[in-house]
């Protein structure tokens, strides 16, 4: 498992880059707060102490941490009218700063979306973003586990026909740093979150990351202050 660092390597290699989407490329950070900090008001929940926990897991996941003596058949069953009611909602659902131009940038390079949302989620928040979804997704129907299992990072390098360890990954939260991590891939952190769970980099936001390809099919990736 490759060693977390606190300075950022000036240049990382791939063959293939798997992207978290919210709080990565999509800012979601709005209806994300107004969702969980209801549904923690309603279970008499600290709403600040939830939003600790919602970042980067399946919502059934996220219930599980918050209600440990509740059965995970209620936990599904409510995370499917919070998914729901998380895509209804996208007001305030933008591009995390550099995202469309990063996007651009691997257009033609093997990359994949892997997401702890389902697909329909998936689709209207990149959709109120304007950004391209990737052809090759993992979303929650896709997988048995939630981040922080790797199981999503893994299925993605699969699918792409690319060993993990020449993966990158791009995230935002401590479960999916652990899950690049323990899918022995490097992962470069996004944003003020990210610092804090030892990713192998850390940039502000993709306005930091530089993408280009190399002759040999690899993909160069320069990170700046």
């Amino acid at each position: 498992m490759p060693a977390s660092t606190t300075t950022a390597p000036a240049v990382l290699s791939a063959r293939a880059l798997l992207l978290d989407m919210d709080g990565t490329i999509v800012n979601s950070d709005a209806v994300v707060e107004r969702c969980w900090r209801e549904w923690a008001l309603s279970h008499g929940l600290d709403p600040e102490e939830a939003l600790k926990v919602v970042h980067g897991r399946q919502g059934y996941a996220t219930m599980a941490i918050l209600l440990p003596e509740r059965s995970m058949e209620l936990n599904h069953a409510e995370n499917k009218l919070m998914l729901a009611r998380e895509t209804a909602d996208t007001d305030g659902v933008v591009p995390v700063g550099g995202a469309a131009e990063f996007m651009a940038a691997i257009a033609g390079l093997p990359h994949a979306l892997v997401t702890s949302a389902d697909a329909t989620l998936a689709t209207a928040r990149m959709t109120a973003a304007a950004l391209p979804m990737p052809r090759v997704r993992v979303t929650a129907e896709s997988v048995g586990a939630s981040k922080p299992d790797p199981e999503g990072f893994l299925k993605g390098a699969a699918e792409l026909g690319v060993d993990p360890a020449d993966c990158v990954v791009f995230e935002d939260s401590g479960a999916g740093i652990a899950a690049g991590l323990a899918a022995g891939m490097r992962v470069i952190g996004i944003g003020p979150r990210a610092a804090a769970y030892g990713p192998t980099a850390h940039v502000p936001d993709l306005t930091s990351v530089r993408v280009e390809a190399t002759e040999d099919g690899t993909i160069r990736l320069t990170l700046t202050p």
